[in-house]
């Protein structure tokens, strides 16, 4: 069997120094469209190295995404990878990012559900450098044609979505050449390039990557319902529901609590067909 669950958990971490600089972080928020207006001082943020600050969800890059490529090779582990999709996604913040950075990742299959028809694959990275711990990353990633193993169906919470209106409601177009610039990250799934690869996943034509959204996502919410403040996010976490496609636009509905922004994101294109949900962003 391609995943062999108990040899993929009790698997030895693996750790492999990572670095960083500003030109990682400027091509990752450009990748999520930041720039636009190009000078706008609110977009200077995210583009120009004398006033850069760092999204938090460039955590899921940097290094070159070392959680989820490696996991993929991890022991235990042989997929294919036109069977893979991103499940969701949860960052915890110890403390705010830096332009320049040398850490060291350590990574490891957390868990591995059943879901009769398919995997879910738990792919844990912890990142700290010299000063102490940076951030802890899981990512679910959900494998087509592998479950029925008899494992652990593992959790299957849902947020209720609010019954009021919500709080604030963005749009944000994605650019046609957009995924080709989010790969340059380090995401080199062929899914989001190459139409006939797209195909043989079942897809008409490459999607976004469920990562690109994720990050366009929290620049939304940082930027409207915490006033640009990225080193409030403490914590930002959601399942990918649905795909979208570069040339679509994302709506991101935004309902504001206490230290919590709950969120949901569609594609506008097409009535509002679910790409994130239970999503929160947790801040200070």
């Amino acid at each position: 069997m391609p995943i062999d669950a108990a040899k993929a958990v009790a698997a030895e971490p693996r750790s492999a120094e990572i670095t960083w600089d500003h030109k990682d972080i400027q091509l990752y928020h450009l990748g999520l469209g930041a720039g636009r207006p190009a000078t706008d001082p609110d977009e200077l943020r995210y583009t120009l190295e004398s006033k850069l600050h760092v999204l938090p969800s460039f955590a899921t890059v940097a290094g070159a995404g070392m959680g989820v490529v490696g996991g993929l090779s991890a022991p235990g582990i042989d997929v294919n990878l036109a069977h893979v999709l991103h499940g969701g996604q949860t960052i915890e913040l110890h403390r705010p990012i830096p332009v320049k950075g040398r850490a060291t990742t350590t990574s490891r299959v957390a868990a591995v559900y059943d879901k009769t028809k398919a995997a879910v694959l738990v792919l844990r990275s912890e990142v700290a450098d010299a000063d102490g711990p940076l951030w802890t990353a899981d990512s679910q990633i959900f494998v087509r044609g592998e479950g029925g193993f008899g494992g652990d169906r593992g959790p299957s919470e849902r947020l209720e979505v609010p019954s009021r209106e919500p709080d604030r409601t963005v749009e944000r177009t994605i650019r046609e050449d957009q995924a080709l610039l989010y790969r340059l990250s380090g995401d080199w799934n062929p899914l989001h390039a190459d139409p006939e690869f797209a195909k043989l996943a079942g897809f008409d034509k490459p999607i976004l990557h469920g990562l690109c959204s994720y990050g366009m996502t929290l620049k939304a919410v940082a930027d409207t319902a915490l006033g640009g403040d990225v080193s409030r996010i403490t914590r930002y976490s959601t399942r990918f529901a649905g795909i979208v496609f570069p040339g679509e636009t994302l709506r991101v509905r935004m309902w504001e609590q206490p230290g919590r922004v709950q969120v949901t994101v569609t594609a506008a294109d097409r009535e509002d067909a679910p790409v994130l949900a239970d999503t929160l962003v947790d801040h200070n």
